[in-house]
């Protein structure tokens, strides 16, 4: 594997979703053979692409599913990750909250869909009468924007990259398409992330920022792990009128990481 350079510089693009435009950037590590096609999808995790090196024409462009390792299309469901007793409990916490007809509150789904639709149903009752039981912290609070995070890589790690894709907001990842990101993780087998101690958000043009510190690990097919650590930031457009239930739901917005040795 190469030797890792400290710091690309990617811009962030803005996410549809907040309808706000933002300056701060991504700075990703070039882990890879592939750190150009890394560069342009934006990506932050340790991986390794599936797909030939592209020419600078093709950067950025849509990646077809069947050139992408059969196993990063394979999601965990919850019942496999953690057993038919706990999965039946998030599927009943999941069930009593949610308000849809037909909603993700299934054992053969993966756990980061389960709570991320107990996330979103319990944001759209904050503030509405007591808090209902099951929803854990407060949906404007720091650890909130942290489960961001934590479902943002739980999502990875079961390679359920479309509730991983929605933790960018509703329309995914800015200026990367959806087949892109999903190819980015071929060749991931596990990633975990570590949440770091919480400090108080910033407010700024109608939004709140809350900065998560992580500490990244992943390990690649081929056994070979690796680990980054930095700063993702979490946003959500604060309580204005017309606000969409979207725009107030905590999302990531941006995230410096940085290669460090594995002790």
């Amino acid at each position: 594997m190469p030797s890792l350079t400290p710091w690309i510089s990617v811009p962030l693009f803005a996410l549809a979703a907040c309808g706000a435009s933002s300056d701060r950037s991504d700075d990703l590590p070039q882990n890879t053979p592939d750190a150009a096609r890394n560069q342009a999808s934006d990506e932050t995790v340790a991986v390794r692409q599936s797909t030939p090196s592209p020419s600078p024409s093709t950067i950025g462009n849509s990646i077809s599913p069947e050139t992408s390792s059969p196993k990063a299309l394979t999601k965990t469901s919850c019942l496999a990750d953690i057993g038919a007793a706990a999965a039946a409990r998030r599927v009943a916490i999941c069930r009593d909250v949610s308000p849809a007809t037909h909603p993700p509150c299934n054992a053969a789904n993966s756990c980061a869909m389960i709570e991320d639709e107990i996330a979103r149903s319990c944001a759209l009752f904050d503030g509405k009468g007591a808090p209902m039981q099951g929803c854990g912290p407060a949906p404007k609070s720091a650890e909130a924007a942290a489960a961001v995070v934590r479902r943002y890589y739980a999502a990875v790690d079961a390679r359920d990259f479309d509730t991983a894709w929605r933790q960018w907001g509703s329309d995914g990842r800015p200026g990367q398409t959806f087949a892109a990101f999903a190819a980015g993780f071929a060749h991931t087998r596990t990633t975990k992330v570590v949440i770091g101690a919480l400090q108080p958000g910033d407010a700024g043009a109608g939004s709140i920022y809350q900065p998560v510190p992580v500490t990244v690990e992943s390990t690649l097919d081929d056994g070979s792990r690796q680990r980054f650590s930095g700063t993702y930031v979490v946003r959500r457009v604060n309580d204005v009128d017309r606000a969409t239930a979207d725009q107030l739901r905590w999302h990531l917005d941006s995230g410096q990481l940085k290669p460090v040795p594995l002790g």
